[in-house]
């Protein structure tokens, strides 16, 4: 029986957990691969798993390290799919990649590999861990165009410390040049975009599956019809593409962006300005907050802050609750903050932790009627 390896990485078929892989091995250290199934095929042709897993099964077979397979569908249907469904059907826009990093990466995996003997794991993610005064710390990746912490700020200290990120010191182009000259047969393979469960397939037909779509309005922030949308809970703020508004009599031929939802009245509120003011905020307010050093640094406190992910850092003041929640203002205001994404809080490189959005002062998000607001914007 061979021994027990003393890391699992969980090993995707792509580049980035091939490469981190490779250099546990390259460093001496008694290593496993792990392929997590995080969603049950549901026979639409779609799910790129099976060839995803082929990949994966032959860079272990590279590196001479054992391969292992967990399905964690059920897991991942519970504790994050269920909740991306109900937040769009309450017309928020959910962050599925938080939710699957807590409930499922960092998680099941974990035990997974800890069943298995395992003292940590490792992943491919664009970021890094220190130790330093006593607790353990989320940074960014170095690559600044790819870091991922944002994704990773729900996570504790029990996590981390059991957590490697083998690749966070590096560049994109470096580790594609070091999977080739290891001859990692995934060095030139595709990075994964959007909704790991949705992949190349149309959001709008997915979505459809799973909660009925309803014709609507689409009217502008004053409540004059412009045309008709296929669903509300299909859009989110900022938003531009698949309006499929023509042209407008009387408007000038300009694009059309989301400004506001009315989910109750399925109504759909847009306007021709990037910049209106209707997306506009300096202020907001989350759920509760989680610190990855288990403690806000402090109840108020000066930091940076992504509402979106690669979003540049935006100066801003935290105010914590009692009720654990935050209060944020920004130096300037911002763009489509929207609720349901993940408000994620930094001291440098440092990843203080986040909470999701839950709503701001920016006029989409006040009370219903929507076009109520409009003399209170143009007055500010």
């Amino acid at each position: 029986m061979s021994a027990a390896p003393r890391i699992v990485v969980g090993v995707s078929g792509g580049v980035d957990s091939s490469v981190a892989a490779w250099r546990l091995v390259q460093q001496g250290e008694a290593v496993a691969g792990l392929f997590m199934q995080n969603w049950a095929d549901d026979g639409s042709g779609d799910c790129r798993a099976e060839d995803d897993r082929r990949d994966a099964v032959a860079v272990c077979g590279r590196l001479g390290i054992p391969f292992h397979f967990r399905d964690f569908s059920s897991e991942y249907w519970q504790g994050v799919f269920e909740h991306f469904l109900a937040e769009y059907a309450a017309g928020r826009t959910p962050n599925p990649d938080v939710l699957c990093n807590r409930e499922v990466k960092f998680k099941h995996f974990l035990d997974a590999a800890r069943e298995l003997g395992a003292e940590r794991i490792a992943t491919g993610h664009y970021a890094r861990v220190a130790h330093a005064g006593g607790r353990w710390r989320l940074l960014r990746g170095v690559d600044t165009g790819k870091d991922q912490s944002y994704f990773l700020h729900q996570l504790g200290q029990a996590q981390l410390a059991a957590t490697l990120f083998p690749i966070g010191d590096l560049h994109k182009p470096d580790l594609r040049r070091l999977a080739r000259e290891a001859g990692l047969q995934t060095h030139a393979k595709k990075d994964s975009t959007g909704i790991c469960f949705i992949g190349e397939r149309d959001f709008r037909e997915f979505l459809g599956r799973y909660l009925p779509a309803k014709a609507g309005e689409i009217r502008d922030p004053h409540g004059v019809r412009i045309a008709e949308h296929p669903g509300v809970f299909y859009f989110t703020l900022g938003q531009r593409e698949g309006l499929n508004i023509g042209g407008v009599r009387g408007r000038a031929a300009a694009p059309w962006y989301v400004v506001g939802k009315d989910v109750a009245n399925n109504v759909l509120y847009v306007d021709q300005d990037r910049e209106s003011p209707w997306l506009m905020s300096t202020t907001l307010r989350s759920e509760t907050a989680h610190w990855i050093a288990g403690a806000p640094p402090a109840r108020r406190f000066d930091c940076t802050a992504q509402t979106r992910y690669r979003q540049p850092d935006e100066p801003c003041t935290v105010e914590v609750r009692d009720d654990g929640c935050v209060d944020v203002r920004f130096a300037r205001p911002q763009r489509a903050v929207t609720p349901g994404q993940s408000l994620v809080l930094y001291d440098g490189d440092e990843c203080l932790g986040g909470a999701v959005i839950a709503h701001t002062d920016a006029p989409q998000a006040q009370a219903s009627p929507f076009q109520i607001q409009a003399t209170e914007v143009s007055a500010r």
